[in-house]
């Protein structure tokens, strides 16, 4: 298989401006995530739309490619790049992978689980789940969690807790049940990243404020894989505070 692994990065975050060329011990967010990337993929591309970070990446010595402005979704942006980078190289790629531009430590190996869902053909998307072991991200609407059919295919996220343990005390919960939280990692096979960017946002979509939802409610299957490795992701200033303290201590 041909994989592309892309990194979509915006410049001007809502909630942090700026956060891909933030300094992370010495090395920027975007570095950090694109040499994570390149350990797992022999092709990684950033894809923005800022030149402030199309600089700075091609300054590193990094693959970048410039998409628009008017994206909405980092699959968006993964979606006209995949084009773009295919034409550059002359090259046609199998699987998109889209990486998360703001997780500056992610795990090479979780990378490489995401792609192994398409050893099964039939695998339309994929992405990644891990068991929930504290009991607050069960109620934090910040971490969707998911649920999975016999055969590990998604059948549903949410920003609620799911399942509902009915007539269980809410602090038993954790021990009662089991509950994945989504990694938000995904591989598509290459003419399905293109369909799936051609939907109508749809009403789950707009309910839960999920875009996977998009492709759920459109008959795409989504395939998981249960990793048991940490995310780290970087939202906010004070995240960025909580992982350079993480890693010193660790």
């Amino acid at each position: 298989m041909k994989i592309l692994g892309i990194i979509p990065a915006r410049y001007a975050s809502t909630r942090f401006p700026g956060k891909p060329l933030v300094d992370i011990n010495g090395k920027s967010m975007i570095m950090r995530v694109f040499e994570q990337a390149s350990k797992a993929f022999e092709t990684v591309f950033v894809a923005t739309d800022h030149s402030k970070i199309f600089d700075h990446v091609t300054s590193f010595g990094g693959k970048i490619i410039m998409t628009s402005a008017l994206h909405t979704s980092g699959t968006d942006r993964c979606a006209e790049a995949s084009i773009l980078i295919s034409d550059k190289l002359n090259t046609k790629f199998d699987i998109v992978v889209n990486i998360q531009g703001d997780e500056p430590f992610i795990n090479p190996l979780q990378l490489e689980l995401l792609v192994s869902c398409f050893e099964n053909a039939d695998t339309q998307i994929s992405t990644l789940v891990k068991i929930i072991t504290n009991a607050e991200d069960i109620w934090d609407s910040n971490k969707p969690k998911v649920v999975l059919d016999k055969n590990n295919k998604a059948i549903y996220f949410s920003r609620s807790p799911i399942p509902f343990l009915r007539n269980v005390p809410n602090n038993e919960w954790i021990t009662k049940g089991i509950f994945y939280k989504h990694i938000g990692l995904y591989a598509y096979r290459s003419d399905i990243l293109q369909e799936i960017t051609k939907l109508p946002f749809s009403a789950l979509e707009k309910a839960e404020s999920l875009e996977q939802l998009r492709w759920i409610e459109n008959g795409y299957n989504i395939a998981a894989k249960i990793t048991d490795i940490e995310s780290f992701p970087i939202d906010t200033p004070d995240d960025l505070e909580k992982i350079k303290l993480y890693f010193k201590q660790a």
